[in-house]
């Protein structure tokens, strides 16, 4: 069947996204050139940004890549192209070429930072394996191969990284514990209305604590008593790793 050639792999996902991405500026075309026949220079701008984008991937080249300003942003969004979107490449290889993952994944790493795309190498039959083990024998195992953590969080990690996004936690008692994602940058009161548009509604205020801290207190009760609760108003910084518990009143 011939030589894996992880690289042709990649630019045929390429093409292939780029080509329906030409059909949905083709289709957008279309409807803007109808609203243009009742005002032809209302329209004028957004139709030559889209029949210049229309060139840009038919010379082969994502969406991602082509030159916009403030108005073309928005116009760009509009469309929810697939090669717009953020890219992670995962390298699958077999057991025997990890940690790194040999020279096929070296290449596509190469290849990734030309264009600083985030590669994540795996090996998806031993993420199969390790999954249907205890966690003390799958950590056992992995440590055996020289691998750090799971390729399933590392794949996890970069996903949140390439989406700019951090973990916040919700606690209740000893018996609970809910991990919620959250735009990097974002407030308390953002944070609360992921769990509740209620809480967000009657937001008073929240109690922050990083989580280690809670895990080297033991409770709730025992952080307070040390100190390490923090009481924050709505425009806090959640920090990835916070431990929040939100106080509201509707």
């Amino acid at each position: 069947f011939g030589e894996i050639d992880p690289l042709l792999d990649m630019e045929t996902v390429n093409s292939e996204l780029i080509l329906a991405d030409i059909q949905s500026v083709d289709r957008r075309i279309e409807r803007v050139r109808s609203a243009a026949k009742a005002d032809p220079k209302a329209y004028a701008p957004q139709l030559a940004f889209l029949q210049a984008l229309r060139e840009h991937l038919n010379a082969g080249q994502r969406a991602d890549r082509f030159p916009c300003g403030e108005q073309e942003s928005l116009w760009l969004q509009e469309l929810f192209l697939l090669s717009a979107k953020p890219q992670l490449w995962v390298a699958n290889v077999g057991e025997d070429a990890l940690p790194d993952g040999g020279p096929l994944a070296e290449r596509v790493r190469q290849r990734a930072a030309q264009e600083n795309i985030p590669v994540v190498v795996i090996c998806a039959e031993l993420e199969a394996e390790l999954a249907q083990m205890e966690p003390a024998e799958a950590e056992e195992f992995r440590q055996a191969l020289g691998l750090e953590r799971s390729g399933l969080h590392q794949l996890a990690l970069a996903g949140y990284r390439l989406l700019n996004l951090i973990t916040f936690f919700t606690a209740t008692g000893t018996e609970e514990v809910r991990a919620w994602p959250l735009r990097a940058g974002s407030t308390v009161w953002d944070a609360a209305g992921k769990i509740h548009t209620d809480m967000q509604r009657g937001f008073i205020r929240a109690d922050v604590i990083p989580w280690d801290r809670l895990v080297e207190a033991g409770s709730w009760q025992e952080a307070r008593a040390a100190g390490w609760v923090r009481m924050e108003g709505r425009d806090y910084i959640v920090q990835d790793g916070d431990v929040i518990h939100i106080r509201f009143a509707v």
